[in-house]
């Protein structure tokens, strides 16, 4: 019961800060969805720390990548949205700006993870 609780909190605290994130930063490029694009490549960077420290010398319990990785990165990143705004621009004939924010996203992401774990690495 106490990891689904770690979960719920985390998931919490991080769909919080997306949102606030999102809501502010959205309207500056309103054809790019520059808040969830940032929440989405940081959060990723942020779970390539966090995995890399737990792998690298077990530095984080299991309850603790419960609570920041699974509940919070799970919550504060978010593909489902990432989706819809990328249908929406589909939508809108953006075919430009969708495939700016689809490609970048998802080569970013996987260079923040990349870059998390490298900088654990060298830790």
């Amino acid at each position: 019961m106490k990891q689904f609780l770690l979960i719920f909190i985390g998931g919490g605290i991080g769909s919080f800060l997306r949102f606030l994130i999102s809501k502010s930063l959205n309207s500056y490029f309103p054809n790019f969805y520059l808040g969830t694009f940032l929440v989405n490549i940081v959060g990723c960077f942020i779970i390539g720390i966090l995995i890399g420290l737990t792998v690298k010398n077990n530095y984080l319990s299991e309850n603790q990548v419960l609570l920041l990785a699974t509940g919070f990165c799970g919550g504060f990143t978010t593909f489902s949205t990432f989706a819809l705004e990328s249908h929406i621009l589909l939508k809108e004939h953006s075919i430009f700006y969708m495939s700016a924010y689809l490609g970048l996203s998802v080569m970013l992401g996987i260079f923040a993870i990349a870059a998390g774990l490298w900088l654990c690495k060298l830790l």
